[in-house]
């Protein structure tokens, strides 16, 4: 593995989302690489927040756990406050100011947040500084070269969650047969209006 700023090694991983015409996709793959090890095949790399959105990494687990911490805490408190849900683009918005606001310490993870609220499926990719990119679909990680042709084969904004859960575990899987920090199994979050859905699959 190549060494990143500040001699820590580049970890690896696979992460893709997808927006969907009722909702939005994420997955990633579980294996925890640090350098030239596997450091476990459990890795879990997509999370809910809450009943409307998801959080998914690429990147160092230590921070990717710490900003799971701090936007699940923001968006808690913004709904405690204001007694009504943080809408998917405020979300983003506020983890990007945060990782701006510590851009001479940056974390080692990039980050993808999509969930629904009342202007639709809405998916953001946020960079370890804080750069913010709305799109309807992304690839992150080592094998994200891999996992985005085939998203971009076969997307369309006309597509239902379940037919982007089957694009994006298809894209994790492509790039697990060919990034050698990929693998283990593939973790897929599903979020719409009636449901919150987490399943693991298998590798193959």
């Amino acid at each position: 593995m190549p060494e990143a700023q500040f001699g820590y090694p580049v970890t690896g991983a696979t992460t893709v989302g997808i927006a969907c015409k009722d909702g939005v996709v994420l997955a990633s793959e579980k294996r925890v690489t640090y350098g030239f090890s596997i450091m476990t095949k459990a890795g879990k790399k997509v999370f809910a927040i809450n009943n409307r959105l998801g959080v998914a990494f690429a990147g160092l687990i230590s921070d990717s756990q710490a900003v799971l911490r701090r936007i699940s805490a923001e968006s808690n408190l913004y709904e405690l406050e204001t007694h009504k849900p943080m809408s998917v683009r405020s979300t983003a918005k506020i983890l990007a100011n945060i990782l701006y606001s510590q851009r001479v310490y940056p974390v080692f993870t990039e980050t993808m947040i999509g969930g629904i609220d009342e202007e639709g499926a809405k998916l953001f990719v946020l960079d370890p500084l804080g750069s913010m990119i709305e799109d309807r679909y992304a690839a992150l990680g080592t094998g994200g070269a891999i996992a985005i042709g085939i998203v971009e084969a076969s997307y369309s904004p006309e597509m239902t969650v379940e037919e982007g859960k089957d694009l994006a575990v298809r894209a994790v899987r492509a790039a697990i047969a060919r990034d050698v920090a990929s693998g283990d199994g593939v973790d897929v979050l599903v979020i719409s209006r009636q449901e919150v859905r987490e399943e693991t699959l298998p590798a193959k």
